[in-house]
């Protein structure tokens, strides 16, 4: 189907003197069909990251090695994080040669495998080989997807359509929620728990038969007739031939980029180490503030502050996964009117706050000694406040700038660079939470995250800069003055001379 709006073609700054002739995000039926397809890819991720939580209660039960080893414990969560890592390390080289729509369809079938294995697992160890099969699948979700729907967006939505794979993470961490609570009194709970997962990456196969490749990879493999088709059902006539010019244009860019762009350049510049420093750093911090203890774990804390019972458990962490899933809706309006570097010192001034809160209800509910109690829901509101600060800020904030932060030679490397740090950040946190929580004590471990949360505020402040309503042109005036002083100043420094070589490569791709 082709647009019903008519949009003229040429630049963005046309779409700017003539808003009433954007796009709007609902404005394309095709393409919203093609970003709700592929960000099935984000609700795998956002299932398994939330099912794990409920499912690591009745394996427990089912498996008395587990239930006496934090450390089985932690590898069962965490083996799907390593597994992210390679697939996503994997996931950029089946991109390119394979296609974006292959490789999503690659992820449903490895995916759809890991669910069966971990499903039917005989022992704790199988059941971790399904978590690393699981978690492949889902690291070349996390490069495929976001890729997929951007090459196939137009330019003046492309932010609302890629965030809607964000938006996908947190619905399903929710579903993976109400998932766990309709199958607590089935046999086999955990079982089932870890095998409908499979059922998303099915449907995302199949619908992926009747979705288009990426126009813009067709274009790199000079397969140019088959992108004209898919673009005739994005755009209008009027639009068409512009949005083929640019897409030529990119990719003659792209090709030159290949060629002469490298990660050591990252290094040599002063100013690209400040801005991956930032970007890198806000990932980190992402992790270690903790947000992934509690998606992962909030079952277990909630048992921990003395809500024994699993049904409980789980029904309070359905809230704890519906109010980031709402979180993340508000955070998408708010991240283009506050500003990034606002929204991300408001939520870690409230992250403190509920951390501070969840470590004193340890404190006491350890004296106290008490089946829930005062305390115990003490615990659950801080968990609760949590969740509702650090959904809108930490969670799309630290995403955001890593995609804006960047020139544009490197902004795909510095990216994957920062993802790189994200996984890592979050296999450590997964891997040591109930480790640290059994030796220092759990009230201790959320003390610990509360002063990591400080540190972010003071990093925030510090290193990174506001982009909110900046041009990519100006984002790089800021990384340049932090960097030498002032634009005249850089030829007096040594590393200018290595930007000179960097900046004339980007102004004669």
């Amino acid at each position: 189907m082709t647009l019903t709006i008519q949009t003229a073609p040429g630049s963005s700054g046309y779409l700017d003197m003539f808003p009433e002739r954007r796009m709007s995000y609902f404005g394309n039926s095709y393409i919203l069909g093609l970003t709700v397809t592929a960000g099935i890819g984000g609700l795998l991720f956002g299932y398994d990251t939330g099912v794990i939580s409920g499912a690591l209660l009745y394996i427990k039960d089912d498996f008395e090695v587990v239930k006496q080893s934090s450390f089985l414990q932690e590898t069962i969560v965490s083996m799907a994080l390593v597994g992210a890592m390679i697939g996503a390390a994997a996931g950029g080289w089946i991109n390119d040669y394979y296609g974006r729509k292959k490789a999503t369809m690659f992820a449903d079938v490895v995916f759809a495998a890991g669910a069966i294995v971990m499903a039917a697992a005989p022992d704790p160890y199988v059941l971790i080989s399904g978590r690393l099969l699981v978690g492949l699948g889902v690291g070349v979700a996390s490069v495929t997807a976001p890729v997929y729907i951007a090459e196939a967006s137009p330019s003046e939505v492309r932010g609302g359509l890629v965030s809607t794979n964000v938006l996908m993470i947190t619905g399903g961490q929710f579903l993976s929620y109400l998932v766990n609570s309709a199958f607590t009194q089935v046999p086999g709970t955990w079982r089932w728990m870890l095998g409908v997962s499979g059922v998303p990456a099915v449907i995302q196969f199949v619908l992926m038969l009747f979705m288009p490749e990426s126009p813009r990879w067709l274009f790199m493999k000079n397969r140019k007739e088959e992108a004209i088709q898919v673009l005739t059902k994005m755009y209008a006539i009027s639009r068409l031939e512009d949005e083929i010019d640019h897409l030529s244009a990119a990719e003659e860019e792209e090709k030159q980029r290949n060629r002469t762009v490298g990660y050591l350049d990252v290094f040599r510049s002063k100013e690209l180490r400040l801005a991956f420093l930032a970007g890198a750093g806000l990932q980190a911090f992402q992790q270690f503030t903790g947000i992934n203890t509690v998606m992962y774990y909030s079952p277990t804390i909630v048992q921990m502050a003395g809500f024994h019972s699993n049904q409980l458990a789980l029904f309070l962490s359905l809230i704890v996964a519906a109010m980031n899933a709402a979180g993340t809706v508000v955070g998408i309006y708010f991240i283009d009117h506050c500003g990034r570097k606002k929204l991300a010192l408001s939520s870690l001034f409230g992250v403190i706050i509920s951390l501070v809160i969840l470590s004193v209800s340890f404190f006491k509910q350890s004296d106290a000694a008490t089946d829930g109690g005062l305390y115990g829901w003490l615990a659950v509101l801080g968990l609760a406040l949590y969740i509702a600060f650090f959904a809108p800020g930490m969670g799309p904030v630290p995403w955001t700038v890593n995609s804006e932060i960047y020139p544009q030679q490197y902004r795909g490397i510095c990216g994957g660079m920062s993802a790189t740090v994200n996984w890592i950040s979050n296999l450590i946190v997964a891997q040591t939470f109930l480790s640290v929580a059994e030796a220092a004590g759990t009230g201790m471990t959320f003390l610990i995250l509360a002063g990591i949360a400080v540190l972010a505020v003071i990093f925030v402040i510090v290193f990174v800069p506001e982009t909110q309503g900046l041009t990519f042109s100006e984002v790089e005036q800021i990384w340049k003055e932090r960097a030498y002083g002032n634009v005249s100043g850089w030829g007096s420094s040594s590393d200018s001379n290595d930007m000179d070589g960097l900046l004339e490569q980007e102004s004669h791709p």
